[in-house]
């Protein structure tokens, strides 16, 4: 019994650690699948073998894309048996051929596998057999594009065939205007085996207009297309019009053409007077100018041309500024007989030669015949510049070398005039010139040939030489309408009554500007147009003008004043609909926001549901009457272990869209996993060229513990998906982070997913991102601090690119604040600003701005405890600013003993004031001196008094700012001071007469005698010196002499009785100074080194004083 005991203990104890954690792993792949390559209709299988504990769950995807069995019954197969997975594909066709992938997930993790499989076609070694059915996509399509004359524009599209055939080509046309383009000088057409383009070289306006690509197979065709407008070059003279256009050549003849053209949309701001027509003989250089007035009309014959040559012609218009560049030349034309040019380049028949023959006997047969009458008179155009006349050869066909004669008389007149009078003219087409306007004429024409002048034609009726064909009238009413950011549709009622109209020109200007610029330089037929490359957000004005060969209307009235923005249309389809958590009745969905939104805020969203029995779909039926406007939805009330699909629709202003696709088919059964569910709404901001903002929210399925942690990973938009490698190696307890990766290559697009973890594990991950470039866009501003003069501290962001619907949202932490109660948010044009109310530690966070409707227009800014401190000191001294000091408050004694108070401030501006206190009371006397280039202030005082013992302050302001200084003198400090500023003035009244330099003192000579002397100042003639001992003047002989302005007494054989007290007085009518010596130690010190008798006393003058 011991021994069972032993045992049975050893067992619980064995399985205690079988069930310990220690023993857990994530799945791994014993056996991984291998990829197939199949023929059509086959049958493929894909299998692996995978450990793991807990025993982990098996998903199957194809394209990344979880595969459903019951979505297309028959079709996939999946089996796991004893750790062994297969998934099998039945009759396989082109659209298997992709890359499925194999998942394995339990509480420690989640690894995956990848096979291919390549389905391969009987028919793909036969690229032209009809069995094979060839589809085709337009990428990278071109857009609208703006070029000027004379500049080289290429622009193009990328086409995918599939299935991908080597050397086949699809047939590429191009289309201008639906006219099909064929190669020429100035039109290239290239294709690179996936790209068709086109090159217009030396762009004109002619070439303007709607342009299409058409990709044709077998299988169908494919069309994109985009307009190209061309402006034009700037003129050699400011203020000359521009070129005309599309040049043509009609009617030609033996020697005789008519040019036709457009006249341009601009005319340089004065009217065009008219055109000048230009012809060039082909293989010539040299232009000649065909008429010598400019003429109005846009249509001109041209006379005098070589019969068999061929030329070529362009037009100038001139205003009264200039002449413009000269347009486009057209297309070479012959001068000859349209019969004749009809036959050229044929190859003739023995008929023909027999015809041809039996017409040189008919003509051997009239030779000496006179022609008849030319037939069919008629005038064809009438202009005020020229009339045309038009007529038959005569009904004898015999008659070789016929040529003719024109003639004319005044209405009312039988006088005829012949015109041509030299040399008659070949064709059956004539351009009189010179006629008076306003005035009537009839017309005749005569044959001759060899034998002489046939009869006149019939005469035309009376033609009135002037314009016949009337200017257009003003386009009616104009009405613009929205139609992207940059476009706006204009529409207009046409001219009344217009002949031969050409089409219309549009003009823009900015609403309140009156500054028109051309929307399209080449005129337009229809009444509806789309003005590009307007500005986003300005208001504009539209007015239009019809033209024909006559001329140009006048302009119609300008429409109302239209903004530019996107028209509002309903939202494009959701997508990427996922579940975020299920239970036995209900499913939590999510989904993301439509790639288009329609122009407008989504106001919400509307789910439907759908049973799937049997892989049979049901009705579609309501989850939702009233709009959601999260992107997250419960859908209730569903039933367990059923089948559904779901689909979601978007709602804005202008409606309800369309539905999304159906989703996947999701199975309602409770979740019982022990990790959490995907985290959802993946938002990215503040994308820069080595950085972004990863927002996301928590996953509505917990698990069995709370969410403790996330995870983020990153990967190459391109890349497989075993490219996915995690950004942070520490679980982040936050939803949001920012992505610091200093080796994203910048350009490249990047996708992100989040994991969440809890104690069990880390869960599913999120749907991926959409594709993120790398890229600092152009004009990306950031988050700016700034403290206003008031101290006040704000954030501050400006977005150059608002529309009429963007808003600045402003968030913490990235949590948006709707009403903060710390801050103000304000927002005034294209600015937004943040205000702290009181700045403190509570502010502390990630402030971030993220505008609306916008290409992703954030930033965000970091306010850490040093940086609050470092602006609340900048905060505080804006709010009490200090005016600084170079010096204190300092003093000094002057001449006078009078006392100087001052300091010196380092910018003060010329409003400053100052304020003068002693012992708090503001000093309004004395003088008091305030220099503001230097900042200098100062106050003097004539003398210091028992009354001035105390604190002198100066007080500065300039404007908010302040400072004061303040000096303190009392006690020994003060009387001190006063002192030296009495003695001071004392000494300044002693030197107003004649005073003492050098007081008296005295010296031995090396002769032992004892001088003694005095410097002395400001002696004159009548200052007397006298000098006394003991009181009792020293008479001496000599008259007072100062040479250098020092007295002296020499004193020789010094002794005992010299000794006393000598003094000196300096005297005259301005005052008198003293100065004494006592030399009774003096006197004997000296004697005994000198002898004691006095032999000399002498007064030694030093200087003159006068």
């Amino acid at each position: 019994m011991y021994i069972i005991s032993i045992i049975n203990a050893l067992f619980k104890k064995y399985h205690k650690r079988l069930n310990e954690d220690s023993l857990m792993h994530t799945p791994e792949f014993v056996i991984k699948p291998r990829s197939h390559t199949v023929w059509e209709k086959q049958c493929v299988r894909l299998h692996c073998t995978i450990s793991g504990w807990p025993e982990p769950r098996v998903v199957w995807y194809k394209n990344n894309v979880s595969i459903d069995p019951m979505a297309k019954p028959g079709k996939y197969k999946v089996e796991s048996s004893y750790s062994v997975h297969s998934l099998e594909i039945n009759k396989c066709d082109f659209d298997d051929t992709a890359q499925y992938r194999v998942s394995a997930m339990n509480s420690k993790g989640e690894t995956s596998a990848f096979a291919s499989v390549v389905v391969k076609s009987h028919v793909y070694h036969c690229v032209a057999s009809p069995l094979l059915f060839i589809t085709t996509h337009i990428v990278e399509k071109f857009g609208v594009s703006f070029g000027r004359e004379g500049e080289t524009l290429s622009f193009g599209c990328s086409v995918i065939i599939y299935p991908s055939l080597q050397r086949f080509q699809p047939e590429i046309e191009w289309y201008r205007d639906n006219k099909l383009l064929v190669q020429s000088k100035w039109v290239q057409m290239h294709w690179s085996g996936d790209r068709a383009t086109l090159t217009l070289s030396h762009l004109n306006k002619e070439d303007e207009g709607l342009y299409t690509l058409r990709v044709i197979t077998k299988s169908g065709f494919e069309t994109h297309s985009a307009y190209v407008f061309v402006r034009d070059a700037d003129a050699e003279v400011a203020g000359a019009p521009g070129a005309p256009l599309d040049v043509q050549s009609l009617d030609a003849n033996k020697d005789y053409v008519i040019v036709t053209w457009k006249q341009p949309a601009v005319d340089g701001g004065s009217p065009i007077l008219g055109y000048f027509v230009d012809r060039c003989e082909v293989g010539m250089t040299h232009w000649f100018q065909c008429n010598d007035t400019p003429v109005k009309f846009a249509r001109f014959p041209v006379t005098g041309l070589v019969e068999g040559r061929s030329y070529v012609f362009r037009v100038r218009a001139v205003n009264k500024v200039g002449m413009s560049h000269p347009s486009r030349v057209s297309e070479p034309v012959a001068a000859m007989d349209p019969a004749d040019r009809t036959r050229k380049g044929t190859t003739r028949t023995t008929k023909q030669i027999h015809k041809n023959k039996t017409k040189t006997k008919q003509a051997v047969k009239y030779t000496g015949v006179v022609p008849g009458r030319p037939r069919d008179l008629s005038v064809i155009e009438a202009t005020k510049n020229y009339v045309v006349l038009s007529w038959k050869p005569p009904g004898d066909k015999g008659h070789e070398g016929v040529m003719y004669y024109v003639e004319k008389c005044v209405s009312g007149t039988d006088s005829w005039q012949r015109v041509n009078t030299e040399i008659p003219v070949k064709s059956p087409r004539f351009a009189l010139f010179d006629l008076a306007e306003g005035k009537s004429y009839r017309f005749r024409v005569r044959c001759c040939n060899s034998a002489g002048v046939g009869e006149p034609s019939e005469p035309t009726e009376a033609t009135t030489v002037g314009d016949k064909l009337d200017i257009p009238s003003a386009p009616g009413r104009v009405v613009p309408t929205r139609n992207t950011d940059t476009s706006v549709v204009v529409s207009w009622e046409a001219s009344r009554a217009a002949k031969e109209l050409v089409g219309y020109y549009i003009e823009s200007s900015i609403a309140g500007r009156n500054t028109w610029e051309p929307c399209n330089n080449k005129p337009v037929k229809g009444t509806r147009f789309i003005c590009h490359g307007l500005t986003t957000e300005e208001s504009y004005v539209f007015r239009v003008r019809a033209v024909n060969a006559a001329g140009i209307s006048d302009f119609s009235q300008e429409s109302e004043a239209i903004k530019v923005k996107a028209a509002i249309a309903s939202p494009t389809p959701p997508y990427g609909i996922t579940v975020l958590e299920c239970v036995r009745d209900s499913m939590v969905l999510a989904w993301k926001q439509p790639t288009f939104i329609g122009g407008a805020d989504i106001t919400g969203y509307f789910i439907d549901y759908r049973e799937v029995i049997g892989g049979v779909p049901g009705k579609w039926h309501e989850a939702n009457i009233k709009s959601v406007s999260e992107r997250a939805y419960r859908v209730s009330e569903l039933k367990e272990n059923m089948l559904y699909q779901f689909q979601v629709r978007a709602a804005n202003m202008a409606g309800v869209g369309i539905p999304s696709l159906p989703s996947e088919t999701f199975k309602c059964e409770e979740w019982t996993i022990a990790v959490p569910g995907p985290p959802h709404d993946l938002q990215v901001q503040e994308v820069r060229k080595d950085s972004l903002v990863l927002l996301w929210k928590a996953p509505v399925y917990q698990g069995r513990d709370p969410v403790n942690g996330y995870y983020i990973d990153i990967k190459e938009a391109e890349a497989d998906f075993e490219m996915w490698r995690g950004v942070n190696e520490k679980a982040t307890n936050k939803t949001f982070m920012k992505v610091c990766i200093h080796d994203l290559k910048e350009g490249e697009s990047y996708v992100f997913r989040v994991r969440a973890q809890n104690k069990a594990g880390v869960g599913k991950a999120s749907d991926p991102t959409e594709p993120v470039e790398a890229v600092t866009k152009p004009g990306t501003a950031e988050i700016v601090v700034n403290v206003d003069d008031d101290g006040v501290i704000s954030l501050n962001f400006e977005c150059s690119n608002l529309t009429a619907d963007s808003k600045f949202v402003w968030s913490k932490n990235y949590k948006e604040m709707t009403e903060p109660e710390r801050m103000t948010l304000e927002t005034k044009g294209s600015k937004s600003k943040a205000i702290f109310k009181t700045p403190s530690e509570e502010d502390l966070g990630i402030y971030s701005c993220f505008v609306t409707h916008t290409d992703g227009a954030s930033a965000s800014y970091t306010l850490s405890e040093e940086t609050l401190k470092e602006l609340l000191k900048i905060s505080h001294d804006h709010k009490f600013p200090i005016i600084p000091l170079k010096t204190e408050l300092a003093v000094e004694l002057l001449e006078k003993g009078r006392v100087r108070f001052w300091l010196q401030a380092e910018k003060i501006s010329a409003n400053g004031k100052i304020e003068y206190v002693f012992n708090d009371n503001v000093i309004h006397q004395g003088e008091m001196n305030f220099d503001k280039n230097t900042g200098v202030i100062e106050m003097f005082m004539e003398s210091l008094g028992k009354e001035d013992e105390g604190t002198f302050t100066f007080q500065l302001q300039d404007g908010k700012a302040t400072n004061q200084s303040s000096l303190v003198l009392i006690g020994d400090v003060f009387k001190q001071l006063q002192k030296e500023s009495e003695f001071q003035k004392k000494e300044w009244i002693r030197k107003q007469g004649p005073h003492f330099v050098e007081y008296l003192g005295y010296e031995v000579t090396p002769e032992c005698c004892v001088r003694l002397k005095c410097k002395v100042a400001n002696m004159k003639k009548d200052s007397v010196a006298l000098w006394y001992k003991d009181g009792r003047e020293i008479k001496v002989n000599e008259k007072l002499d100062f040479s250098e302005g020092v007295l002296t007494l020499e004193i020789t054989q010094i002794s005992k009785k010299d000794a006393g007290i000598y003094e000196v007085v300096l005297k005259d009518d301005r005052g008198k100074d003293t100065s004494t010596l006592n030399l009774t130690d003096q006197g004997n010190t000296a004697e005994k080194g000198f002898k004691s008798t006095i032999t000399i006393i002498k007064l030694t003058p030093y200087t003159n004083v006068h």
